[in-house]
């Protein structure tokens, strides 16, 4: 197969996944009130790829997962929020892509990527919320990304846990 053949090959596959990670990420489980929620396997598909074709081709295709989430559920207060809660949370999925030959360890650091960057945002952004709660910001933001994002990851852990025992990860196309 030459170069951009591969290339062409590895950009559709992104698409789908991306695509598919969108359509699951649609359907929640739960859903809290200033965003975040419990989806359908949301962030497994960016995952997979990310296992499958390493961290650069998993954090693009994080990005623009994250994008397209903020233009279907925006939730937009200030640029740097903005930037933390979409491109940067979402590209930190590809942060699994470092850990191939241990998928639930690369599971694991993505939805961290994530957690942290939504963490940060809601320390810095939605602060003013902590106090209605009676906690600190820090607690707060803690609390609320940790509710919807520890579930995430066991979702998506199980998932992946699965596939890999089908020795599905690596399939070739």
């Amino acid at each position: 197969m030459s170069k951009i053949s591969l290339e062409i090959k590895i950009f559709a596959e992104a698409i789908v996944f991306i695509a598919l990670s969108a359509a699951l990420n649609s359907i929640k489980l739960y859903q809290l009130p200033y965003g975040g929620s419990v989806t359908l396997a949301g962030m497994v598909p960016i995952l997979w790829l990310s296992l499958r074709r390493g961290p650069i081709i998993g954090t693009y295709a994080g990005i623009v997962l994250g994008l397209v989430v903020m233009i279907i559920e925006p939730y937009l207060y200030q640029p740097a929020q903005v930037l933390l809660d979409y491109p940067l949370a979402f590209g930190a999925l590809g942060l699994a892509g470092f850990f191939r030959k241990r998928p639930l360890v690369g599971v694991g650091v993505g939805m961290l990527g994530r957690f942290i960057s939504h963490f940060l945002s809601g320390v810095f952004f939605f602060y003013m919320y902590a106090k209605d709660w009676g906690m600190d910001p820090v607690t707060y933001s803690i609390a609320y990304n940790g509710s919807y994002l520890l579930p995430e990851f066991i979702v998506s852990a199980v998932i992946i846990y699965a596939l890999s025992k089908k020795n599905l990860l690596n399939f070739n196309l």
